[in-house]
């Protein structure tokens, strides 16, 4: 009676479950297996991989998935370091740490379009201005760049500050709370027998936090990998001609965009990117479990 009693408690979530996760994800796998799909007329012509075939192909999915990575891999470890040294002058300033948290903690409630419209006026090169960094960039003597329009590397450059920017104020607050959860005994321990600064950093402040950093690291990977709207906010809608597109772009593109009308592929898109985040996710898992103290 009681196992029934707890499996009716569960129903509701379950069914919820079942309902927004489990069975879109049966869907997306159908859709990404039915070829020449018409939208339409809702009929395909068989069933295969050719829709895995085209997406792996398609050039378009080919940057779009180096974007990403490249994005993936710059901002995640930037991100976690650069909050982590934050955190750790905020936790040695005392008087004025909650003030400074709420500051820092700002970005966060803010409207990420809103942001990136700031950023797009702050970066972006017209007619009639060039716009505020790169006055400072010939303040000291340097060329103005055009990192809204210009080459490939200054967008990349301002995706990557954005997204740096949008993320630390989440990491700064959950690493600011694991610091200050962290004994203070081992601290005053260690001071006794003339422990090093950085010693103190290495063998105690790090272990002691470390399943928070990884926490960090995982989700932060998870939701650099599913990066669209970012893009968006600076570069506009149309993020192929921008050559900034993301795998979530992608498959957006594929359902909505220009080139719109085709679930299948978009699909296909989705399985693989959810074979990407999945695989890493578990590499990131199994390292956490072998380096991580609780």
């Amino acid at each position: 009676m009681s196992k029934q009693k707890g499996w009716l408690y569960l129903l509701p979530a379950l069914l919820f479950l079942g309902v927004f996760m489990v069975y879109p994800l049966i869907d997306v796998i159908i859709y990404s297996l039915e070829e020449n799909f018409n939208f339409a007329s809702q009929t395909y012509s068989g069933r295969g991989l050719y829709n895995f075939y085209y997406v792996l192909k398609d050039p378009y999915f080919l940057r779009a998935v180096r974007n990403t990575f490249i994005i993936v891999i710059i901002t995640v470890p930037l991100s976690t370091g650069i909050a982590l040294l934050i955190s750790l002058a905020l936790n040695s300033i005392k008087p004025l740490k909650e003030l400074f948290q709420t500051i820092f903690f700002l970005p966060y409630v803010t409207n990420t379009l809103a942001v990136g419209l700031v950023f797009m006026i702050l970066f972006k090169k017209t007619a009639y201005s060039e716009g505020l960094i790169n006055l400072l960039i010939k303040a000291f003597g340097g060329n103005s760049v055009d990192f809204i329009e210009g080459p490939y590397w200054a967008k990349l450059f301002v995706m990557c500050f954005y997204t740096i920017w949008v993320v630390l104020p989440f990491k700064i607050l959950i690493l600011t709370s694991a610091l200050a959860s962290v004994n203070p005994d081992y601290y005053k321990a260690a001071k006794v027998d003339g422990t090093s600064r950085f010693r103190i950093f290495t063998r105690i402040t790090l272990p002691m936090i470390s399943p928070m950093i990884f926490y960090l690291v995982i989700t932060g990977f998870i939701g650099a990998f599913k990066a669209y709207s970012d893009e968006v906010a600076i570069f506009g809608t149309n993020l192929n001609a921008a050559g900034m597109n993301t795998i979530v772009g992608y498959v957006y593109d594929m359902l909505y965009g220009d080139s719109g009308g085709f679930p299948s592929y978009a699909s296909a898109a989705s399985l693989i990117l959810f074979a990407i985040v999945f695989t890493i996710t578990v590499i990131n898992l199994s390292i956490s479990k072998k380096n991580t103290t609780y």
